[in-house]
């Protein structure tokens, strides 16, 4: 009787064992499932929730990237430089409380287009590297959850990232004296660095009229101002959004297709450059060269390098 009741007893053991397993496990999610985390970021004024079409899902959940170059024609040091530029967009999960990209599917991730925009040009003897990174919700009714940008020269270093909370928490770190480690909560606004993306998602949202706009993210590493939102006043036509920042005189054109996927066409950004009396107004300039769609984290491979020549990289 005793050995038996012992037996009884393992038996509960294990049982509870694999109950307590199984309750911990998530049901993974389609990769079209969209979650709105209202706790975290503000309706944007003028961006109504966005429903994903049957080509918005065709064409961003197919497991590939949206790969663009473009011949850029940089303005720095008063004076414009070649090089390249790089759009790359991809739909990913993200868990809005970490601010990271979601390793494993789950009903707290958020789907979001990512947008990585590089640019590589040369300045004389050394060169420029500049990446900016723009997580925003699919669902377009909410602020990008995190921006950064990191940039690298032969004098140093920065990076500067915004995470999504109740305000606009924002890190710098800097080689430049007065722009050291600083922590900066800013109120919250439109970003520069989204309208990238809501351009892809839906167009006809974009904001427009006289607006408060945080500035590329970018463009406070190159011009080392205040990091705020300014006046700007805002003008979408049919293939074209322009911003024009008074105060900054500086002046932003995206020029895209009218038509889905509504793909970046290329884009002027002017602003003065240069030092001092000598500085003048310039214009960087962005020319599509090519677009592909590829799994490229899977193409690491030296076989794989013909993927630029294609891109007209090389």
């Amino acid at each position: 009787m005793k050995k038996a009741l012992n037996h009884y007893a393992l038996l509960i053991i294990i049982l509870g064992f694999i109950i307590t397993i199984t309750s911990c496990k998530h049901t993974p999610q389609k990769k079209e499932t969209v979650k709105n985390h209202k706790n975290l970021t503000k309706p944007k004024n003028n961006a109504a929730q966005q429903s994903l079409s049957k080509a918005f899902k065709g064409y961003w959940y197919a497991g590939e990237a949206e790969i663009s170059s473009y011949k850029l024609e940089q303005a720095r040091y008063g004076e414009i430089r070649q090089g390249n530029a790089i759009l790359i967009y991809v739909t990913e999960d993200f868990l809005p409380k970490a601010q990271v990209k979601a390793d494993s599917q789950n009903p707290n991730n958020t789907s979001v287009l990512k947008l990585n925009t590089t640019k590589s040009f040369n300045t004389g003897i050394y060169p420029y590297s500049i990446m900016q990174s723009t997580f925003y919700p699919v669902l377009n009714n909410q602020h990008a959850l995190k921006v950064s940008v990191s940039m690298q020269e032969w004098c140093g270093h920065s990076y500067m990232q915004l995470n999504n909370k109740n305000n606009f928490d924002i890190t710098l770190h800097s080689y430049f004296e007065g722009e050291e480690d600083q922590n900066i909560t800013v109120k919250k606004s439109i970003l520069e660095n989204e309208l990238w993306t809501q351009v892809r998602i839906n167009p006809k949202s974009l904001p427009t009229g006289i607006l408060e706009i945080i500035p590329s993210f970018e463009y406070f590493r190159l011009k080392h101002i205040d990091i705020k939102a300014y006046k700007a006043n805002a003008k979408l036509t049919n293939n074209t959004y322009t911003i024009q920042y008074p105060n900054l005189n500086r002046t932003l054109v995206i020029h895209f297709t009218p038509d889905f996927p509504h793909k970046i066409l290329g884009w002027e950004e002017t602003f003065k450059s240069g030092f001092g009396s000598k500085a003048k107004n310039l214009t960087t300039k962005a020319t599509l060269l090519k677009t592909i769609k590829s799994d490229y984290w899977n193409k690491k491979m030296k076989i794989h390098k013909n993927l630029r020549d294609t891109l007209q990289l090389n």
